[in-house]
């Protein structure tokens, strides 16, 4: 499989055209709603050309009509922990395959996968074993959210193995993900926090806030240093107040940051994400899924990393104490759920999905929209916006059988 560019551009070993062609006749789906590039929606037609989207159509292109769907690219994730069953964090090579396979079977087409606190010599063998897949494509690069947040926000992360983001620490995991890391979550309020949120910036590692018990000014010192990212906004951090207005109004206000959200109805209220939209804009607000094992698979017990979670009627809560240990959400129900429920513009859905993310990790140029050039990687979706079928790099995961 071929590589999307690093984190702020930063170039990666492979050549994205270095493979040789398909051989697959060029294909064209015709008629449905696409939105395109500048955010309006237009009926029209998307040409794929092996992996790639084309500009023009040969005479011998299949033509599948499409007419009463929506075409939209595919989905980018930026936090998410694993799915079907599997861990990202502790699963095999295998396991990590699968959850992946689960999440394209719901629309997400390029994918970072994300860690949870550990102590750092695991941590570090998980990287390596992250950026194998990431080198060959699979995964678009490694989160590290934990050990460097704060006691007073963990959430679901062992508080025992929690640690100050010491800038040596920080370098260590990026090292052993070998070019692979995208994002670190830190608590940059914590000893060390500024210096480090340097260091990533340095290195073209994104620095995301989050997890975090700073206050305004701390949190606008830290954006001034590097930090661009907002690590799910609202979640594990201070709530919003009148006279001590904390992380998130600093992190809303300014433009350099994308805000993640989760939108799956448990973890944020609607006019929590009302309020972020109006204040961040859509072309600042990039949905994930924080996901974690039972995403696509089910009810029951699971591990996440070394706490037990309890996942009830698809709310994932740690078994001692009851906080809310990540999601079970698939990026095409909060696609739905956006534009059905929150009454978004399906445009600002598509920029929160596809194209926000796919820019703040340098990969636009090849990802995020349905322009000639960039990898057919698209979502078909019908017109009460359920998932029909899904094409990455030119070939179907989920065939919709159209025609």
């Amino acid at each position: 499989m071929d590589n999307v560019p690093g984190a702020r551009g930063t170039a990666r070993s492979a050549t994205l055209d270095a493979r040789p062609a398909s051989g697959r006749a060029p294909h064209i789906l015709s008629g449905a709603d696409v939105v395109l590039p500048t955010g309006t929606v237009k009926a029209g037609r998307v040409i794929i050309d092996g992996p790639r989207i084309a500009g023009s159509a040969p005479e011998n292109a299949q033509v599948t009509d499409v007419s009463g769907h929506w075409l939209v690219p595919g989905f980018v994730d930026i936090h998410n922990h694993g799915g079907g069953g599997a861990s990202f964090t502790s699963g095999t090579i295998e396991d990590v395959l699968k959850g992946i396979h689960t999440h394209r079977l719901h629309g997400t087409t390029t994918l970072v996968a994300s860690t949870v606190t550990g102590d750092m010599d695991f941590l570090a063998q998980r990287a390596g074993l992250l950026s194998e897949l990431a080198e060959q494509g699979d995964l678009a690069g490694i989160h590290f959210e934990g050990p460097f947040i704060s006691p007073c926000r963990k959430g679901a992360h062992s508080e025992a193995l929690l640690r100050d983001p010491d800038p040596a620490d920080v370098r260590k995991l990026v090292d052993a993900a070998r070019g692979q890391a995208r994002m670190v979550t830190l608590a940059t309020e914590l000893p060390g926090g500024l210096d480090s949120v340097r260091l990533l910036a340095e290195h073209g590692v994104i620095a995301a806030i989050g997890h975090t018990d700073a206050t305004y000014e701390q949190t606008v010192e830290a954006i001034d240093a590097g930090a661009t990212v907002a690590t799910h906004l609202f979640n594990a951090m201070p709530p919003l107040g009148h006279r001590d207005p904390g992380p998130i109004v600093a992190l809303l206000e300014d433009p350099r940051i994308t805000v993640e959200l989760i939108n799956d109805g448990t973890h944020l209220h609607p006019a929590s994400l009302e309020l972020a939209f109006h204040h961040a804009g859509a072309g600042r607000v990039a949905f994930i899924t924080d996901a974690m094992d039972a995403a696509g698979f089910g009810d029951g017990r699971y591990m996440l990393g070394p706490l037990e979670v309890e996942v009830s009627e698809g709310v994932a809560r740690l078994v001692e104490g009851g906080s809310i240990a990540g999601s079970t959400l698939t990026l095409d129900r909060a696609f739905k759920r956006a534009v059905t429920i929150d009454k978004l513009p399906v445009e600002d859905a598509v920029a929160a999905l596809s194209a926000n993310p796919a820019r703040l990790l340098g990969a636009y140029g090849e990802i995020g929209s349905l322009e000639p050039g960039k990898y057919a990687d698209l979502v078909l979706l019908d017109h009460h916006f359920d998932l029909k079928g899904v094409m990455r790099r030119g070939e179907w995961v989920v065939d919709p059988q159209l025609g």
